[in-house]
């Protein structure tokens, strides 16, 4: 197996990986937010990808998802371990805790959100947005590898950015009784889903958002506070890469069956050729 990882540079800093190479790629959909970092931990191949670049220089809406999961996809990664910074939408959740969730509310409009399109339409189902199997594993490695508070469970809404909320906005999402809000999930959790990842992602809490009046978000406190979950992440990371089942199952690895929705002799060959690695098996 060959595990992915996406989030910040403080995690590959952090991994004790042994055999560590860089690779630039290019992809169909773009040059992906940096190079790829390979390498060994516990003897399985890690795949590290800063979502945002090593010098955080790709806002959440520009950075670019499809290339960075395409690349893992066609590194050979088959799961993915994902982290995001996230704001807090209630009072038990305070910053410097973890959250693993297993839903999302998607609140952004502009990012592209499929690999396919060009002739080509896959209806797939999202219903559990990350695989419940990675959420069960990264839960149990959290549960071993920090005294963190950790949650399994909730409800991630991704915004658009680089903003952060308005107040009536953070007030909103707290009414509906949803637990973190973020900007980077999305596209990534459905694109890895088309990708048949296996992906679900351990969110570490910088702030309260806006909604708590004693409580203001600004740059200096989330940094601030991503600094110290860093150690957190880093440990659950490891933990999860070390325990990592060989006879790991996921749903994911085969959702694109039965969801595309174009007769294969009606795919364009444009199409057909910049999606073969997601979908060629469906395509024969």
């Amino acid at each position: 197996m060959t595990i992915g990882v996406i989030g910040g540079s403080g995690i590959y800093e952090a991994l004790p990986l042994e055999h560590v190479r860089t690779e630039s790629v290019s992809t169909p959909y773009g040059d992906p937010s940096d190079d790829l970092t390979m390498g060994e931990l516990a003897g399985e191949e890690v795949v590290f990808l800063p979502r945002h670049g090593e010098d955080h220089r790709h806002t959440p809406t520009g950075a670019s998802y499809r290339a960075n999961i395409y690349a893992l996809k066609a590194a050979g990664v088959d799961r993915v371990i994902s982290t995001n910074a996230v704001g807090s939408l209630r009072e038990d959740l305070p910053p410097q805790s973890l959250v693993i969730p297993d839903q999302i509310f998607d609140r952004t409009k502009h990012r592209q959100p499929t690999f396919f399109g060009d002739g080509m339409v896959v209806h797939m189902g999202f219903a559990d947005p990350y695989c419940p199997a990675m959420v069960d594993h990264l839960a149990s490695a959290a549960e071993s590898a920090t005294d963190t508070a950790v949650q399994q469970g909730g409800t991630y809404v991704c915004i658009e950015g680089p903003q952060y909320s308005t107040k009536a906005e953070s007030e909103f999402y707290r009414e509906q009784g949803w637990d973190v809000v973020g900007m980077t999930t999305i596209p990534e959790a459905k694109l890895a889903r088309e990708a048949e990842l296996s992906y679900a992602t351990v969110t570490g809490i910088t702030d309260y958002d806006v909604w708590k009046t004693d409580s203001e978000v600004t740059l200096e406190e989330v940094l601030e506070n991503a600094a110290a979950n860093q150690e957190s992440l880093n440990a659950v990371i490891e933990e999860a890469i070390r325990t990592m089942p060989e006879d790991f199952e996921s749903e994911a690895w085969s959702a694109l069956e039965g969801t595309i929705n174009t007769p294969t002799e009606s795919i364009p060959e444009e199409t057909r050729e910049r999606v073969e690695l997601l979908a060629g098996q469906y395509l024969d």
